[in-house]
């Protein structure tokens, strides 16, 4: 790779990767300085940069990792495919089939974002939010976007958290790959589970759509008849352009 025209822009951009990967987590600036190859006190000017402009914050213990100007930059861009409204027929097509709530999200570091949600007819017992974060490893959407996507077994190995280690993520993934359908039953919320498929487009994971609902309605015949909408009603409603993985 040609060296960058401008190095103290390519520092901080190498800053921003490096965050990226640390996750929710973040890093130290010890740390940092390792992976982006910067003296600390050239790092902690670049990181004062980031703060000030609201790409980096710092914790209460010293370390570390993204700031909030990250995801409003990230929002738009996909607001230049404004993909809430652009899926917006088919999320409210598949809640009306299931009548469960339904998410949409996207992947941001090791994390999930939550761009969009149709709440079903009925209430359903589990907190969502817009914008709502959330480690991909152990979300069905996470898993759906890092089973479609192009990482090995050394990538996905930091995506594993403290609660889903990388032997049950390579598992969780190997189905999911398998199936073409993600799940996860009660790691994120007592009583709730989900299932969710990765929205592709030539191929590539662009977001991921999830239907949430107590685990008493994902079970037997009532999981496969969410599943099934996953893979049929959905589509039905993409855009021509995107499509779902093969089940």
């Amino acid at each position: 790779m040609e060296p960058s025209p401008l190095g103290s822009v390519d520092k901080a951009l190498l800053t921003l990767d490096a965050l990226g990967r640390a996750g929710a987590d973040g890093a130290s600036l010890a740390d940092l300085s390792a992976e982006v190859g910067a003296n600390k006190s050239t790092l902690h000017r670049t990181l004062a940069a980031l703060r000030h402009r609201g790409y980096a914050e710092q914790t209460d213990d010293g370390t570390y990792r993204l700031g909030p100007a990250v995801l409003a930059l990230g929002s738009t861009f996909l607001a230049e495919e404004n993909l809430p409204a652009l899926l917006r027929p088919a999320l409210d097509a598949l809640s009306a089939e299931v009548d469960e709530l339904v998410h949409l999200g996207v992947l941001a570091g090791r994390e999930v974002v939550y761009l969009e949600k149709v709440e079903p007819q009925r209430a359903v017992r589990v907190w969502s939010a817009v914008g709502r974060r959330r480690p991909a490893a152990t979300t069905a959407l996470g898993r759906a976007l890092l089973a479609a996507g192009p990482f090995d077994d050394a990538a996905l190995a930091a995506y594993a958290t403290p609660g889903t280690a990388a032997d049950r993520l390579r598992e969780a993934l190997a189905e999911a790959r398998h199936t073409g359908v993600a799940t996860e039953t009660e790691e994120n919320e007592p009583g709730i589970a989900c299932a969710a498929v990765a929205v592709l487009r030539a191929g590539r994971p662009i977001a991921a759509v999830s239907i949430t609902a107590p685990a008493e309605r994902m079970t037997g015949a009532a999981r496969e008849a969410r599943i099934a909408a996953l893979r049929e009603v959905l589509p039905a409603h993409l855009p021509a352009d995107l499509t779902v993985p093969a089940g």
